[in-house]
Order: structure tokens, then sequence, then C-alpha cells
């Protein structure tokens, strides 16, 4: 059961790790889930758009795509980040690149606990769930 953090992108160093790990295992036991093996990959916006590109056809930039091999109640994946898009997205939202970060990282969390964000409905109830879940990190 372990959180790891492997960082592929050259200009970006990750803060607060263990504090950041603590947080999402504190999370994940509040969603009633347990931690398998999760694996955050910070990467590049090129790497994520052939990572995208081929294993999801399509032909798009993202700032998060999640692997989940979770069975019953134990998370395990695969979470890999742009960290460029993170950054621009920070940018346009006026908030510190680390902060837009956790808020991805959660993001990808609970989509492993089951919420969802294609519909209007469902991506409003995933924003307040970041919202909850970024709350409980200060």
């Amino acid at each position: 059961m372990a959180i790891f953090f492997n960082s592929q992108h050259n200009n970006f160093k990750l803060k607060q790790g263990n504090k950041i790990k603590s947080w999402i295992k504190r999370i994940v036991e509040l969603e009633k889930k347990q931690i398998g093996q999760i694996h955050f990959v910070l990467t590049s916006d090129e790497e994520l758009l052939k990572i995208n590109q081929q294993f999801l056809k399509h032909d798009t930039y993202t700032d998060i795509i999640t692997f989940d091999y979770s069975e019953n109640k134990i998370l395990s994946a695969d979470i890999m980040i742009s960290v460029d898009r993170v950054g621009e997205n920070a940018g346009k939202l006026k908030t510190l690149a680390q902060e837009e970060l956790k808020r991805v990282m959660i993001h990808g969390i609970l989509h492993l606990c089951g919420y969802k964000d294609k519909s209007k409905v469902d991506s409003e109830l995933m924003r307040k769930k970041e919202n909850w879940a970024l709350k409980k990190f200060e």
C-alpha cells in the first residue's frame, strides 16, 4: 500500500510530497476506500499527448489521464499529469501551480473513488468534492 511520485519533467520539483501522500490517504479513507499502489507520473504536455493518442485515441492535450487498476475498495492506478498543462491552467485560474497540481491529483483520486465528470451534474459534484478535499489539506 503506497503512493509514488515520479517526475519526468526537468523543470518541475514536487513540493510537500510526504504531506500530499498523507492527505491523499486521508481522503481515500474518508471515502471508505484503501490505497493499493498509486503511481503519479508528472510529465510534459508532449508526453501526455502521446499517451492520450496511443491509449485513448484522443488527439488533444489534457492535464490528467488516469489508468485505473482498482479492485473492490482497493485503489490502484497510474495517474499521468502534465505539469505544463497544470502550470498553464494555474495561470488562467490565477492560482499557484502547486495548488492546481493538488486539485488535479485529487481529481484523479476522486475518479478512482467512483466520481464522474462527464455530465453537468457529475461535474458539479466532482468540483464540490475537490474543494472539500482541498480544505482537508491545510
